[in-house]
């Protein structure tokens, strides 16, 4: 229960009113905004973790042009998901969402589940997209809390204590569900969102504007700039690799990753990290002999792609290179599969970003001769 004098329980409900008429002046004109689908909100909300509104818009279109319903998506080939999803990142949605896909069809008939219960059991769906699918699509009372809602919710309660702490998220939630007015959920849920996303933002938080103005303890104590309170960010790890493009008669060798793992399921050029005190040449002929069983004669450098990912950081080492025995033939230890393709079948397949950006080097320079 909530104590009379803790800032969850003076939470006014002209605060609920006051959001869902902001929302309705202000609200942003997008595409998921003018369905109640359950599947079309799951995909936006699928792919709104972690990416901008502006980059999910075009994919959202196209996803839905190519598997406008579950079913569809289901038959789809797996490869032909992850090349659809090639750039939005954070793969393990794509394939959590095709898996899910086939259960929902193999299943449960084609159905899309309609309680939160439910939706919790599918690959990929936590708390938050089951509370998206619940509150937008069926209407119901239940809160659904993201990284907008919190920051809101950590100054309108004037939290100090890490907002991604269990209490901290228990209480937000809490907030959250109190206030969501019967039968408006999907409206409530979306002003949060919306007010996080364009007033009540990380710098420079639009205060004036703000409907819950009276209502923010942060504001009221003058510690808005400090919350929320956010953990220490974990350092990101500095890794150097080597990625060789192996020429044969004209085609390239790329190789399938492994179905589990990091990007799990994508195409890239071989390759690995840097051993202690060995350079990038010397790793590359080193990963070939021991991924594929190939000697290999290391060539011109074709560039250094530097690329952050959430937890480290890559500075890839791109080299050109040829078989010492065109004879040989590759043998799989680190992959689920090889392909010798021509450099213009290479964009029909989805690579991680850093390899999509050596492909553009190899169509400018085009193969050596």
């Amino acid at each position: 229960m909530t104590a009379d004098n803790s800032p969850l329980a003076r939470l006014s409900p002209d605060l609920s009113q006051s959001l869902l008429d902001w929302f309705a002046a202000h609200a942003r004109d997008l595409p998921w905004r003018k369905t109640t689908n359950p599947y079309a909100i799951w995909v936006s909300e699928i792919m709104l973790q972690q990416t901008q509104v502006v980059m999910v818009i075009p994919y959202y279109h196209r996803w839905l042009d190519r598997f406008p319903n579950v079913g569809s998506l289901a038959m789809a080939p797996l490869d032909d998901v992850l090349k659809l999803w090639e750039g939005l990142g954070y793969y393990s949605r794509a394939r959590n969402f095709h898996k899910a896909s086939q259960i929902i069809v193999e299943e449960l008939q084609g159905k899309i589940p309609e309680t939160y219960k439910e939706l919790l059991k599918l690959p990929g769906i936590g708390a938050y997209t089951a509370g998206a699918i619940c509150s937008i699509a069926f209407n119901q009372d239940i809160p659904l809390v993201d990284a907008n809602v919190k920051r809101v919710f950590a100054r309108i309660l004037d939290m100090d204590k890490p907002v991604e702490q269990s209490a901290s998220l228990r209480e937000i939630r809490e907030a959250a569900q109190s206030l969501i007015p019967p039968g408006q959920a999907g409206a409530f849920n979306q002003g949060l969102m919306e007010l996080g996303a364009l007033v009540c933002t990380t710098k420079n938080p639009h205060c004036l504007e703000c409907p819950a103005n009276g209502h923010c303890l942060a504001k009221k104590r003058q510690t808005v700039d400090s919350r929320p309170v956010l953990a220490p960010r974990k350092k990101t790890r500095a890794l150097e690799v080597s990625a060789g493009v192996l020429v044969r008669d004209g085609r390239i060798l790329v190789q399938k990753r492994l179905p589990k793992g990091l990007m799990a399921g994508l195409w890239e050029f071989p390759g690995g990290k840097l051993d202690p005190e060995e350079s990038p040449e010397q790793a590359l002929v080193r990963e070939f002999a021991e991924e594929l069983e190939i000697d290999i004669v290391c060539g011109k450098k074709i560039a250094v792609i530097q690329h952050a990912y959430t937890r480290f950081r890559v500075r890839l080492h791109t080299f050109w290179s040829t078989m010492k025995n065109p004879g040989q033939k590759p043998v799989l230890h680190a992959a689920e599969e090889i392909r010798w393709v021509l450099p213009e079948e290479l964009d029909g397949l989805a690579f991680p970003s850093a390899d999509r950006r050596l492909i553009q080097k190899i169509v400018e320079e085009g193969i050596p001769a």
